[in-house]
């Protein structure tokens, strides 16, 4: 029996981004077609099967352990984005101040999608949600940058709303315009936490 659930719901791929170079900040460049791999996007940065432990996995692993990249693509909505643009009052968030992978548009609540979750291009790539990519200081700096006096606000507005990290199920090429479709597993809460 199938456990994970086509929806009705799909996301039209309206940017498609790669960062080369995390060390020259985590901006990103507009690609047209990007392709994917089992190791994330060529020639991004977070790509890689593994990655080094962050601060964000600081009560499960010490700094630098090896762990398996589940974060290799970052993708968001065009809907949250001028939605935390307009509370932080700004015009625009350029999703490539922020890291971004991907931007969709039509899926709605896209941050609440659960882990576990399929998006499923019609070209065949799949991308496996990890989880909720929470909103960071850096991401913060970068949109000061452009928007001086706003951008440290970003993390109180944008959470809840910064998209999901993500990791490539199945490979080949995505391109912008593409849909993808989303699959998701059955929707339980853990009663004991």
């Amino acid at each position: 029996m199938p456990i994970l659930m086509p929806t009705d719901h799909y996301g039209e791929a309206v940017g498609l981004y790669v960062n080369p170079d995390r060390l020259d900040g985590m901006a990103s460049r507009s690609m047209e077609r990007v392709s994917a791999g089992y190791d994330g996007f060529e020639g991004e940065a977070h790509g890689g099967l593994t990655r080094p432990s962050c601060s964000r996995m600081k009560l499960q692993y010490k700094r630098n352990t090896e762990i398996r990249n589940v974060r290799q693509i970052c993708i968001l909505s065009v809907e949250e984005l001028d939605a935390i643009a307009a509370d932080m009052g700004i015009d625009t968030i350029d999703p490539r101040w922020i890291g971004a992978n991907v931007v969709l548009r039509g899926i709605p609540d896209f941050t609440t999608i659960p882990p576990s979750s399929r998006l499923v291009f019609e070209g065949g790539v799949s991308l496996t949600v990890d989880m909720e990519n929470a909103p960071c200081r850096f991401a913060a700096e970068a949109i000061e940058a452009h928007r001086p006096g706003k951008g440290m606000t970003f993390a109180k507005k944008a959470m809840g709303r910064r998209g999901v990290t993500a990791w490539v199920e199945r490979t080949g090429e995505i391109a912008v315009g593409e849909t993808a479709r989303l699959h998701i597993p059955p929707q339980r809460l853990y009663a004991h936490v």
